[in-house]
């Protein structure tokens, strides 16, 4: 190429770039010049959270409100939103009266059984009674802790107590002489020793008989401490999604203490179930003595209605209906043999047949038993 072409190729070009700023300045005079400062701001706070269409986007504190993942639920809270759906249809089981008026018995038993045995001044609260699932449980335990699985005699099953390592080393502590206003020394990421494993066994005994006389005015019962593991999954004793009822109690031994859960399954309380349904102690259910007696006086003075059967014979009824007056039926029932009598289709009595004052008469000698497989 010549150097007057590349001339022109240049004055060309010049004249497409005074062009193009032209057409650039002319869109960019106008009023809706796009500012850094006026762009939304979408860190979801406030009304810069909002798109052209007027909706409203969610930040994530608010999704996880409305989930039920808020960090208030994980730290033992009542969960709410979708979570709080799911739990109640998964956990929610029929509702016993007469475990809070146990639970509550066990509280004043410990607190006294726990004062012997620690010679101090031990106070045990109940924090709630809850239904759970028991696998959801047994994943939930903080571990270190010690699962007692004691088994209930007269109602051949199982249930857990779990005591976790602060009232472990609490009680450690206080059964061999620490002194008071200390706190106890926990010594994490070991097994417990033997001397520990046999002073908790101690409590948990102590803690099972008191278990026992709160359930003796409703059900005479008696909890035997079966094993003791430190593994959940040693100590399984029903399946992951059977219902159990758990209560949460609290020691408190001055500034030492720590938490005894127990755990039951739906399964060992439904031998006593229509107990545990029960408003109140000792509920009859609707019974009245009063008016039982009542109506057992009256129905001895009630007046019935004896047919003694002298004989019974089968007839077609069109021959029947051809009967006249002064027609005889013969029946094939000897003087000598024994008449049944009846109570409308219930068969009484049965006894020889004679005559009294010019009628006839029948002496009763032998109780006829109802028939079992009568509905009536």
């Amino acid at each position: 190429m010549s150097d007057t072409e590349t001339e022109e190729m240049s004055e060309e070009e010049k004249a497409m770039m005074d062009e193009w700023e032209s057409m650039a300045g002319e869109e960019g005079g106008g009023e809706d010049v796009v500012d850094a400062d006026s762009m939304p701001d979408f860190d979801g706070e406030g009304e810069a959270g909002e798109e052209e269409g007027g909706t409203r986007i969610l930040n994530q504190e608010e999704i996880d409100s409305l989930l039920g993942f808020d960090d208030d639920a994980a730290s033992g809270g009542e969960t709410s939103g979708v979570m709080a759906l799911i739990n109640s249809a998964m956990v929610n089981y029929e509702r016993l009266p007469m475990l809070d008026i146990v639970f509550d018995r066990l509280v004043r038993l410990m607190s006294t059984s726990l004062r012997n045995l620690t010679t101090d001044n031990v106070e045990v609260s109940l924090d709630q009674v809850s239904t759970v699932r028991f696998g959801d449980y047994m994943n939930s335990i903080p571990l270190p802790a010690m699962l007692s699985v004691f088994k209930a005699e007269e109602w051949d099953n199982n249930g857990l107590l779990v005591t976790d390592s602060a009232l472990i080393y609490s009680i450690v502590d206080v059964l061999l002489g620490g002194r008071k206003g200390t706190p106890s020394i926990r010594v994490e990421g070991r097994p417990y020793t033997t001397i520990e494993s046999k002073l908790v066994e101690k409590m948990v005994q102590v803690t099972l008989g008191d278990l026992s006389s709160a359930f003796d005015p409703l059900s005479p019962v008696s909890f035997n401490l079966d094993r003791m593991e430190t593994n959940p999954r040693f100590a399984t004793i029903s399946q992951s999604g059977n219902a159990c009822v758990l209560a949460r109690l609290r020691v408190d031994m001055g500034d030492r203490g720590g938490r005894v859960e127990v755990l039951i399954p739906y399964a060992t309380l439904e031998p006593i179930r229509e107990l545990l349904l029960q408003m109140f102690m000792g509920e009859k259910f609707g019974r009245d003595s009063i008016w039982e007696s009542h109506l057992t006086e009256e129905l001895y003075k009630t007046d019935i209605q004896l047919q003694a059967i002298l004989g019974e014979s089968t007839v077609p009824l069109g021959e029947m209906l051809n009967w006249q007056v002064g027609e005889q039926v013969m029946f094939t029932t000897r003087t000598e043999e024994d008449l049944e009598m009846r109570c409308g289709h219930f068969p009484m009595f049965r006894g020889p047949v004679g005559q009294r004052q010019g009628n006839i008469a029948l002496r009763i000698e032998n109780y006829i038993e109802p028939d079992k497989g009568d509905d009536g």
